[in-house]
């Protein structure tokens, strides 16, 4: 959620990215479902940032 803020992205305007409902960010966002890997790099995309970059700001 942060880096979506931050990117100055609604979630209906990453969903609309995505071509996914705009639930799948909120329940995503409020820890309701889980990523896979193949969705976190999409939404990763998505927010115009690399994968490897936001894997490696979790550690």
């Amino acid at each position: 959620m942060e880096t979506r803020v931050a990117e100055g992205l609604t979630q209906k305007e990453l969903a609309d990215r995505l071509g996914r409902p705009q639930s799948f960010v909120s329940k995503t966002e409020n820890s309701e479902r889980r990523l896979d890997v193949i969705e976190f790099i999409e939404m990763c995309r998505g927010m115009g940032k690399d994968p490897k970059t936001m894997l490696d700001s979790l550690e």
